[in-house]
């Protein structure tokens, strides 16, 4: 079996690597790094061509929602998404897909969000996935197996400091080393899932393993304050986070709470195994 993925060299793709490789299962993988562009639908056709897989993975993004990213992402995903299924339909329409989505694609009022919610458009980046979804049900309905899993929040120690989580961890390991520093965050008590990478492609390769081709939500169902995750870091180096903190003045955050109603992927059997606090520790130790 030949499997995917594109957007490998991330955090999900670098986790659904390895889970699948320790099944015996033949990954290739693909990055901008490796000039590999979405962008051109002839290159994407070949390559599906030539390796006929079972699955295939679309991870590339762009992860901001910031709005000069809007181009790069509707290359990435948008037209990433089109030429992918386009390709499938044309040489291998027996190939599986795996759309990712994100749960700031849909209307949030601080409830769980589960995946028959309304879209919203608050961000170019909603706006592209958004899109990427509706292209995905007009192949499903053409007869290809299209799957979309909405990720929330998700880390690992491979995460970079432009997310919160990790630009957290870092200083607090500095900290530890006798650095004197503030760590300057907009709102504390903004509230998110703070699942486990490997969790959450267990979650995408239980999806799109069975066979009716669904939508789901694939988080914890669990929302931590940030707050939350500066307290558990700091506990673990024995120190008072409150001495190292520093308020973003005019800061705004997009949402105070953002989590999902995992229902329907838990029906199948997932469940998240590492808990906020072994993440926390987790990505102290530097260990994916």
């Amino acid at each position: 079996m030949t499997v995917l993925i594109f957007g490998s060299k991330g955090q999900d793709g670098y986790y659904l690597t390895k889970l699948l490789q320790q099944e015996g299962i033949e990954v290739i993988g693909f990055s901008r790094s490796d000039a590999v562009n979405l962008s051109d639908f002839s290159t994407i056709k070949q390559i599906i061509e030539k390796h006929k897989p079972a699955y295939i993975f679309h991870f590339a993004a762009d992860s901001t929602t910031a709005h000069h990213a809007v181009l790069e992402n509707h290359q990435s995903i948008l037209t990433g998404a089109i030429h992918i299924l386009e390709s499938v339909k044309q040489v291998s329409p027996d190939t599986k897909v795996f759309l990712s989505g994100s749960g700031l694609q849909f209307e949030n009022i601080g409830k769980p969000i589960k995946e028959t919610d309304l879209f919203s458009l608050t961000s170019a980046y909603a706006m592209t996935r958004n899109q990427s979804v509706i292209a995905a049900r007009y192949y499903r309905s053409l007869g290809l197996k299209v799957y979309i899993g909405y990720f929330f929040n998700h880390d690992s120690p491979l995460r970079t400091e432009r997310h919160m989580s990790q630009k957290i961890i870092s200083a607090v390991k500095r900290i530890a080393s006798g650095a004197n520093e503030k760590i300057e965050i907009g709102d504390i008590h903004v509230r998110k899932e703070w699942g486990f990478a490997g969790d959450i492609v267990k979650g995408v390769w239980t999806l799109v393993k069975q066979d009716h081709t669904m939508e789901a939500v694939i988080g914890t169902g669990k929302a931590y304050s940030i707050w939350q995750w500066v307290e558990t870091c700091f506990s673990l180096i024995k120190k008072d986070p409150k001495n190292y903190l520093l308020e973003k003045k005019g800061f705004v955050s997009e949402y105070q709470t953002l989590v999902s109603d995992p229902t329907s992927i838990f029906s199948l059997g997932w469940r998240p195994e590492v808990s906020f606090e072994q993440l926390a520790e987790m990505m102290l130790l530097d260990k994916p």
